[in-house]
């Protein structure tokens, strides 16, 4: 199998997450960046990758990068990368761009010198003066930053984060890999409660029984990569069945509720799709009825911003709610993803710790508040608490 530079990109905040769960997946000598952590691995790991990352948003092959401060620099450093044994005579070539505090700034102009240079190195290999591109998609991204040129093709398609599950989210909705994220930064595991009592369309929710299962993010959707000759369908098909294998028969139940009863049903069935409708229990509740004498659970919720007109006062007593109600549930954790700017003061409790995220293009804080954790038992059966 041949050997690739691998790139994982994500949102900016998710970077040590991803790179986390790529160790978890058995990758090292990463590196790791601002929205995109670097690897190396073969057809194969392309394939796992693309099924089993939860927070990333695509995996990409970089192909090439070199100073570029004019066109013919450009032209040149892409002619000397190795398209050619990537790509077959018949692949489709689509060049996007994006140029950051560079010379070159046209993306345009660059999209079109790239794909010259792509069809020039092609004619090395296959002597002919036109390609058909009626085979399979190769994307082919040329990024400019501070006149560093990146050349990287895409491997997945449509991003990581549609999973397949989701068919109606309603507005402004949580992207399942952010949500993902939420739940593995709060380490959460299923020995205790989760619950998530703002769930909307119940991504949080789903998300998290597809981790305390186990189950593989990507396994129900397909890549564009699936189609390129260099990856067989047999590896695919390994990849895919290891994934099932590797379920979990873990027993849990996660309350997910919402004073919305459209969205309820749409979580309903949202969950159903994912294949985990077993493990989580909605209900049509309003804030101020959630109630638990469970011991040592966690909250990971994604409240209404209250950036529209008009419902900036109804979202703020919504947070008093909220700090009113957690206040109850003793040596509970809570992990509370929002773009207000007055949370902390409308919650009635300084967080913990916070960290800057993005939901989309709004910047948010993940406030969390940490609670006790649940007393594990030693090897030789006593009980302590971490």
């Amino acid at each position: 199998m041949a050997k690739y530079t691998l790139v994982a990109t994500c949102s900016f905040g998710l970077e040590s997450v991803v790179a986390q769960e790529l160790r978890w997946l058995g990758y090292s000598g990463l590196t790791v960046e601002n929205g995109r952590v670097t690897f190396n691995g073969d057809e194969k790991d392309i394939a796992r990758c693309n099924i089993w990352l939860r927070t990333a948003d695509r995996v990409l092959i970089k192909m090439g990068e070199f100073k570029a401060t004019d066109f013919e620099g450009l032209f040149r450093g892409t002619l000397d990368t190795g398209w050619e044994e990537l790509v077959p005579v018949d692949g489709k070539m689509y060049v996007i761009g994006k140029s950051v505090r560079s010379v070159l700034s046209s993306v345009r102009d660059c999209q079109s010198i790239v794909k010259k240079a792509i069809i020039q190195a092609m004619r090395r290999k296959y002597h002919v003066t036109q390609f058909p591109e009626t085979g399979p998609l190769y994307k082919v991204e040329i990024s400019l930053l501070k006149d560093v040129a990146t050349l990287t093709i895409d491997t997945t398609g449509n991003g990581l984060h549609k999973r397949g599950y989701r068919e109606e989210s309603g507005e402004a909705p949580l992207r399942e890999n952010l949500a993902a994220a939420l739940v593995i930064l709060s380490r959460w595991t299923p020995d205790r409660i989760l619950a998530d009592p703002l769930c909307g369309a119940g991504t949080i929710a789903i998300e998290a029984a597809l981790i305390g299962r186990n189950m593989a993010p990507g396994l129900r959707r397909t890549f564009v990569s699936e189609k390129w000759e260099q990856i067989p369908g047999d590896t695919w098909r390994s990849v895919r069945e290891d994934a099932v294998a590797r379920r979990n028969g873990t027993s849990f139940r996660i309350p997910a509720s919402d004073r919305d009863g459209k969205a309820v049903k749409k979580a309903r069935e949202n969950a159903l799709r994912a294949g985990v409708g077993d493990f989580i229990g909605f209900q049509k509740l309003p804030i101020e009825d959630f109630r638990s004498r469970k011991k040592y659970g966690c909250i990971v919720c994604n409240p209404p911003y209250g950036e529209r007109m008009g419902e900036s006062k109804e979202v703020e007593g919504l947070y008093k709610s909220m700090g009113g109600v957690f206040s109850k549930l003793a040596g509970w954790s809570f992990f509370i993803l929002t773009a207000h700017p007055r949370f902390e003061t409308l919650f009635g409790r300084k967080a913990d710790r916070n960290r800057k995220l993005y939901n989309g293009n709004i910047r948010c804080y993940y406030y969390e508040y940490f609670g006790q954790l649940p007393p594990r038992r030693t090897a030789g059966g006593m009980e302590h608490r971490d």
